[in-house]
C-alpha cells in the first residue's frame, strides 16, 4: 500500500501512515513531553542531534559544541508542522533515501554489511514515545 510504512518487528517499531511529506497521527496515545524531548536532542549518548545540527542550545559545554553538516534547530517548529516534524525524525529517509539523516524509528532492511551490536539488533534508535517527545520540543522552537 503506498505512504504505509510496515515497520512492526516484535513490537519494537510502531506501524505508521505517512500523508504527503509527514505522518499525521502521533505514533502513542500519550502527548510528547517537550522537556524530555529536549534532553533527547542535546544528548550525546542517544539522540546525537547536535552532532549535525546546531540550535539554540547553549546551557552547557557539551551543548555549545554543535554540529554544522545540517540545517539550524532554531525556528523549525515554525517552518514544519507536527506531522512533518515526526517524518523527519521518524523516518528521514523516506524523503530523501540519500539523507544522512538516520532513520531513528524504523528499522534498516537486514543486510550482511550491517555491524549492529547484539544488544541494539532489531530495535530503533528511538521508541514511539522519544519520537513524540523530540516532536514537542521541536515544536517549541518557534
Amino acid at each position: 500500500m503506498p505512504g504505509m510504512a510496515a515497520l512492526a518487528l516484535a513490537g519494537a517499531v510502531t506501524t505508521f501512515t505517512v500523508v504527503g511529506d509527514g505522518i499525521p497521527q502521533p505514533l502513542t496515545a500519550t502527548p510528547g513531553n517537550a522537556a524530555a524531548g529536549r534532553a533527547l536532542v542535546v544528548d550525546r549518548t542517544q539522540g546525537l542531534c547536535l552532532l549535525c545540527h546546531s540550535g539554540p542550545f547553549d546551557r552547557t559545554p557539551a551543548e555549545r559544541a554543535q554540529g554544522n553538516l545540517s540545517t539550524n534547530l532554531a525556528g523549525v517548529g515554525r517552518r514544519y508542522s507536527a506531522a512533518q516534524l515526526r517524518l523527519r525524525v521518524a523516518d528521514a529517509r523516506h524523503l530523501n533515501p540519500a539523507s544522512v539523516m538516520p532513520s531513528f524509528h524504523r528499522l534498516p532492511p537486514a543486510t550482511a554489511e550491517q555491524r549492529v551490536g547484539a544488544a541494539w539488533q532489531g530495535k530503533p534508535v528511538l521508541t514511539a514515545q522519544q519520537v513524540e517527545d523530540v516532536v514537542a520540543f521541536l515544536e517549541t522552537l518557534q
